[in-house]
């Protein structure tokens, strides 16, 4: 006993006096001494984090109101405060409800409901507001205007962070030229040393909130994002929980608070994805894990000399002989019609063939000749003969199960097995059925497991063999396959909430079984073509790709995962690739180091879709955004200032499937690249050497210059168009001339821009004024190693301008 220990007896009232000086803190109080897990741990980060509170809060607002959000960000430096102004044209909020709203931690309306939302917690613009009145003593100003109402409500408030209750200083209405909206100004210590972060959330908020206006205007900056779509997100709604993935504690809270009795209404009620069909299924894998399966034997074979009928007729007393024997019969036949049969199936036998026979015969068989006679064919089935050994040495060699056993341990295993291995451990594994207390041969799994490993650890004792984990694991499952799921009943929910293990047993029952993912209507992902939208609108890139996964579930909440990766173009070439991460439509913009984004982008092998991984890990190198976005109904952040997403192993695979989707992408991009790179320096070549070999070959033979203009196109198999003039008595005749030398189809948008009116067009185009020229358009289809032909007539002096789309311009030759 320590010197401190041996003296605690000595002083009396010291329990007592330790008691007296503990007591309750709030929300508000314990947050004001750890604003840093909110992320106010500096004034550059703290202006950040206060701008994103507000702009996703306007988001939300906007969004669940039907509204395409229009949100103004200023921030002016107020001597050595800054002052943040956040404008939103949202729905507003009503006098009851608005200080609440900004002066209580944890209020609000999503943290129970699942569906997908930006804010959860109800902390982030109230802890703004506690941060503002920390680091400058000044209250939050308010504005909110409701739509249809003459007048703005305006409030000055601070958070009692005692209490956690809104402390209101000012409360009046006052005229507003917005028609509906709110406006928060917070005066706060801060500085801009964390401008690039600013602008990186305001940007990367317009790249997957294409459908937001957003405006900065900062001291030395002023930005503008411009709507890339009047789309707004689909509407969200509220669903229950999905059974894989949640939690048995969540499970035990739910089976005590539901008004369902049985387990099959409880959930069909309380989760989603669970019919009729599927609480069937979970209520069967749960039997399986609380009652057991239990064991199904062959029956006899002729030759083997078991007489189920006189077994039957011996156990069946004083109801008749006719009666008797036509009672045994019927099991007999039954039985021997079955390839195999457990104890309840053959119950169930033994009570159909009491029912037809008493029809019969009128005789009736009651309960306990019925149990005498399936009592009597079990025995028969399963019984070990008078001169069984000790199960541990021979095990019981003549007994029905062993041959059962056998067999299925020979099926399962190594055919290397010495065939006396085989018969020594089945006679073992024969014997622990034999063991069991219960003679109906019920097992879990894991005490059929049990009952494996003990008869192969015998085998390897005795029989001096190895019989490692994957055959005992393919036994295992041979048995367990043959076995039968019971039909007892489960228990009430009122007998499941107060059994743990049962619970569990269900808990593992729900995780096992197939069953549907969870609907999507409750998750709002911004899909690939708006993520390609939003990348597009930001960034000047070569190539765009986007990938959205199907809905996937952890600890009971849905969640879907969306890549996209932009590349070339303006995006810089040096250093490594730009990562952006999201959580429901929200940038991560701190913590990237500690995030399960970023952790699977540098574990990819980048260098397999063409881009530059110094060391083959890490970030890759090259012109390249990847951008990573989960939607849920509740993202595992790593903290409260949700910087960061945690590293839950089913998310993670998610996110490297979703970016392995895009990157697939880029791979077939670049490659085609490099091919087309190579075909142009090809032609390059080939177009400086023809000419010089056309000279020569005309100097050498002392002819005319060969035409080598539809040389290269036929050289490098490409697609070549032509145009051929041909003078005529009203002005001359023009032909687009189409050869397809390459290996496939190609379908082409040729445009001719003429000076004049062209006339007597061919079958297939079309020709339209604009300004004085006319466009001739034709979209012809040239199969390969085939031409088309397009013919017009126009006057003499017509100028002419073609261009060709639907083929890269490295298999394109254009003769004009």
């Amino acid at each position: 006993m320590t010197s401190f220990q041996s003296t605690l007896g000595e002083e009396s009232g010291i329990a007592e006096e330790l008691a007296e000086s503990q007591q309750a803190i709030s929300i508000a109080e314990f947050f004001e001494k750890n604003k840093h897990m909110l992320g106010f741990d500096s004034g550059a980060r703290g202006l950040v984090t206060a701008v994103k509170e507000a702009v996703d809060n306007a988001l939300d607002a906007a969004e669940e109101a039907g509204i395409l959000p229009d949100i103004y960000v200023e921030i002016q430096e107020s001597g050595d405060y800054y002052t943040l102004i956040v404008e939103d044209n949202g729905p507003g909020l009503t006098k009851e409800s608005l200080p609440k709203v900004f002066g209580k931690l944890l209020y609000g309306s999503r943290f129970h409901a699942r569906e997908q939302s930006r804010g959860q917690q109800g902390i982030g613009i109230s802890a703004a507001v506690l941060y503002s009145q920390l680091t400058s003593g000044k209250p939050a100003k308010i504005t909110s205007r409701t739509q249809g109402s003459s007048e703005a409500e305006y409030f000055e408030l601070i958070v009692d962070t005692d209490e956690n209750e809104p402390e209101i200083s000012v409360e009046e209405t006052t005229s507003w030229d917005r028609p509906h909206g709110t406006r928060i100004e917070l005066e706060m210590e801060g500085n801009m040393r964390a401008r690039q972060q600013l602008h990186d959330y305001v940007k990367h908020t317009a790249v997957v909130n294409p459908h937001a206006r957003l405006e900065l205007e900062e001291p030395n900056a002023h930005f503008k994002f411009e709507r890339g779509t009047d789309q707004l997100p689909e509407e969200t709604e509220e669903i229950r929980p999905h059974p894989h993935g949640v939690e048995l504690g969540t499970v035990i809270k739910m089976l005590s608070a539901t008004d369902s009795q049985t387990i099959s209404g409880f959930l069909q009620e309380e989760f989603t994805r669970v019919g009729k069909k599927t609480a069937d299924s979970v209520i069967d894998a749960f039997r399986d894990r609380h009652y057991g399966r239990e064991m199904r034997w062959t029956p006899p074979a002729a030759d083997e000399g078991i007489d189920l009928q006189a077994a039957v007729s011996d156990a069946t007393a004083n109801k008749g002989p006719d009666a008797t024997a036509a009672f045994a019969d019927a099991i007999a036949d039954a039985v021997a019609d079955r390839e195999r049969i457990a104890h309840h199936e053959l119950l169930a036998l033994v009570a159909e063939a009491a029912d037809d026979v008493a029809g019969e015969h009128g005789t009736v068989f009651g309960e306990t000749v019925r149990e005498n006679a399936a009592d009597a064919v079990w025995n028969a089935l399963t019984d070990a003969p008078e001169e069984a050994v000790d199960p541990d040495e021979d095990a019981v060699a003549e007994s029905r199960l062993v041959a059962d056993c056998y067999e299925l341990a020979d099926a399962a295993t190594s055919t290397r097995k010495d065939d006396d291995v085989i018969h020594g451990f089945a006679s073992r594994l024969a014997a622990k059925f034999e063991d069991e207390d219960d003679d109906r041969h019920r097992l879990t799994r894991r005490r059929l497991r049990e009952h494996v490993d003990r008869a192969a650890d015998l085998t390897e004792e005795y029989d001096e063999v190895s019989f490692g984990d994957t055959a005992r694991e393919n036994v295992t499952d041979a048995v367990w396959d043959v076995m039968v799921t019971v039909p007892d009943d489960p228990p009430l929910v009122r007998e499941l909430a107060g059994d743990r293990d049962a619970t569990s047993d269900l808990v593992d029952a729900m995780r096992a079984t197939d069953i549907m993912a969870p609907p999507t209507r409750c998750l709002s992902p911004i899909t690939d073509d708006l993520i390609r939208a939003g990348l597009e609108k930001e960034f000047d890139a070569d190539f765009y790709a986007a990938a959205t996964r199907d809905a996937e579930v952890h600890s009971g909440d849905p969640f879907i995962v969306e890549a996209g990766i932009a590349y070339g173009g303006e995006i810089p070439a040096e250093g490594g690739a730009d990562v952006l991460r999201f959580a429901n439509r929200v940038p991560l913009v701190y913590q990237r180091g500690a995030c399960a984004t970023t952790d699977v982008v540098k574990s990819i092998g980048w260098r397999n879709y063409g881009l530059d991984q110094p060391g083959g890990s890490g970030l890759p190198n090259g012109p390249a955004v990847i951008m990573v976005h989960v939607a849920s109904t509740n993202v595992p952040f790593t903290s409260e200032s949700k910087d960061a997403i945690a590293n839950v192993p089913a998310i993670e695979d998610e996110i490297e499937l979703a970016i392995r989707e895009a990157a697939r992408e880029l791979k077939s991009f670049l490659n085609k690249r490099r091919s087309m790179e190579k075909r142009r320096k090809k032609q390059n070549v080939l177009g400086k050497i023809l000419p010089e070999m056309a000279e020569k070959v005309a100097e050498v033979t002392d002819r005319e210059e060969p035409e080598i203009d539809d040389a290269v196109a036929r050289i490098m198999n490409n697609v070549l168009v032509e145009r051929r003039c041909e003078a005529n008595g009203d002005g001359q005749s023009v032909s687009l001339v189409v050869e397809n030398h390459s290996s496939t189809n190609e379908s082409l948008e040729i445009t001719d821009i003429v000076s004049a009116e062209p006339r007597n067009l061919s079958e297939g185009a079309t020709a339209v004024e604009m300004d004085g020229e006319w466009f001739v358009k034709w979209e012809p289809e040239v199969s390969s190693e085939d031409e088309a032909v397009l013919e017009y007539e126009i006057a003499d002096d017509a100028a002419f301008d073609l261009d060709v789309k639907g083929v890269e311009g490295a298999k394109l030759t254009v003769n004009q």
